[in-house]
């Protein structure tokens, strides 16, 4: 390749992407770059200096048991939520692809909650544990529904995940739809001639052709949950007694209330990394799958 030709290549890029890379690069890459650096140090925030500590941060978040105990909340809140998500999602493309009257109507209606900040989101269904299913409880006698859900620990998870669900699902419906869709009529039509069922058909020819759906949906459902903080923060903030803190949120904690963002950085670099290491675990063994598929 000359001279000229690279020079072309060079300004046409600069050209067209020149400004998103530079954005990406200030928003991004820098910021990653100096968080990497701030794990070396025990800078607390407001000093000018900052102490390097070398691998002193990292020893101290392998002792944080209450880091690790985040995580693992963490960990069985995704577990539960992604698979709830797929499952509410999957099910809702496939009654608003069946041919449903009004199913456009519906399809904007289960997307409107992805619509709605985490933030507002957390104080509406607060309100609603709180005082809406308190009041019916009562009204009705119903003694599961008589105390808020969010005063236990394990109600407090429940509701996490339930407000993650019916956030979620619809964005992730629309990916399944999408999955719908692209399955050839031809080859449903041959499968009914064939003598399958519409259960079957879904079965046996729709699923296996829609394994690149599965695969985005799943990681993109990994990616939200894993970093969990508005909703965490809005909704239970950490209560009952520490017991619905997630990782993201304790990384928060760690850095802009403790005043640790050596510690902090460190403990996000983890969280950072396991996610990572799941979501493309993830993809890999769904690639795989697409391609036997």
């Amino acid at each position: 390749m000359n001279t000229n030709t690279m020079s072309y290549k060079v300004k046409q890029y600069l050209m067209f992407a020149g400004v998103t890379t530079f954005v990406f690069g200030a928003v991004v890459i820098v910021p990653f770059i100096y968080g990497l650096y701030l794990t070396f140090t025990s800078w607390d925030g407001i000093s000018k200096t900052k102490p390097f500590v070398g691998f002193g941060n990292y020893v101290e978040t392998f002792h944080d048991v209450a880091f690790w105990q985040a995580l693992g909340r963490t960990f069985i809140y995704s577990i539960i939520a992604v698979v709830l998500v797929n499952v509410v999602a999957f099910i809702l493309a496939y009654l608003v692809t069946s041919g449903v009257k009004g199913q456009n109507f519906f399809r904007a209606g289960f997307f409107i909650p992805n619509l709605i900040g985490g933030i507002v989101l957390g104080y509406i269904w607060k309100f609603v544990f709180n005082r809406a299913f308190v009041a019916l409880g009562e009204a009705t006698s119903i003694g599961f529904l008589s105390t808020s859900w969010l005063a236990t620990t394990n109600g407090a998870m429940l509701c996490m995940i339930i407000v993650s669900v019916w956030q979620y699902a619809g964005y992730m419906m629309l990916i399944y739809v999408a999955g719908f869709m692209s399955v050839s009529s031809d080859v449903l039509e041959a499968a009914m001639i064939d003598g399958c069922t519409h259960i079957q058909s879904v079965v046996l020819i729709s699923i296996p052709l829609m394994v690149s759906s599965f695969v985005q949906c799943i990681f993109l459902s990994i990616t939200r949950c894993f970093m969990v903080y508005d909703v965490n923060l809005s909704l239970t903030n950490g209560e009952p007694f520490g017991s619905s803190v997630m990782g993201a949120m304790h990384v928060y904690n760690q850095a802009f209330t403790y005043k640790n963002y050596g510690t902090g950085q460190a403990e996000a670099l983890i969280l950072f990394i396991v996610c990572a290491v799941v979501g493309v675990l993830q993809v890999n063994i769904g690639k795989k799958a697409e391609v036997a598929a």
